[in-house]
């Protein structure tokens, strides 16, 4: 359940998973969100094994993950503040802007990866619930309920802007839903930089 709502929280994952969602298709959404569960698992297997621990005590190796996390939100947020808009209609959307699975799945996986805030609370959330003598099964366990929750809410985030409706409205003022989505990159860049 926390893992659940640490998902539905707003933030850089939930923003680039919109974001691919609607300038490309449910299908670069799902995968952006499949990404984003890939990087769970990675976050969780390093944390399984200590490192999270001595990266949360490291101030420069928690700096180094923070600095260029910060630098890929940021990246992402100029990059949709100077996207351009083609006229088109909703027939011809799908055809434009295709994202390879690949792409999407390795935005997500970043996107999550440099977010220290992904790091701590992972650790925060295995620190509560395993202890030493956890057994590994029900660590396995825990681990793809974590991983498949993420992977689920992404999903549905993806399929519902989709919608057509949403689509619609998306298409006529998209210029300025993609501002936002790169002043919100932006944004969320400078909340991790300054993160201590």
């Amino acid at each position: 359940m926390i893992n659940l709502l640490g998902a539905m929280s707003p933030g850089p994952d939930f923003v680039v998973v919109v974001r691919n969602s609607l300038n490309h298709s449910a299908k670069a959404g799902i995968y952006t969100g499949i990404g984003v569960g890939l990087g769970i698992l990675l976050h969780i297997s390093y944390c399984a094994v200590g490192i999270a621990l001595l990266i949360s005590r490291s101030e420069i190796l928690f700096n180094l993950i923070k600095y260029l996390g910060a630098a890929y939100l940021a990246y992402m947020g100029i990059s949709a503040l100077l996207s351009k808009t083609a006229k088109v209609d909703l027939s011809e959307a799908a055809e434009r802007n295709v994202m390879v699975p690949f792409q999407a799945i390795k935005t997500g996986f970043l996107t999550n990866l440099l977010n220290p805030k992904a790091t701590l609370f992972i650790l925060g959330l295995f620190s509560f619930v395993i202890s030493p003598d956890t057994p590994t099964s029900v660590i396995l366990t825990l681990t793809m309920v974590m991983v498949l929750t993420a992977m689920g809410w992404f999903a549905l985030v993806s399929l519902f802007f989709n919608y057509r409706r949403i689509k619609q409205f998306y298409f006529r003022y998209e210029i300025w839903v993609n501002r936002l989505f790169g002043v919100l990159l932006i944004l969320l860049s400078l909340k991790v930089a300054l993160l201590k």
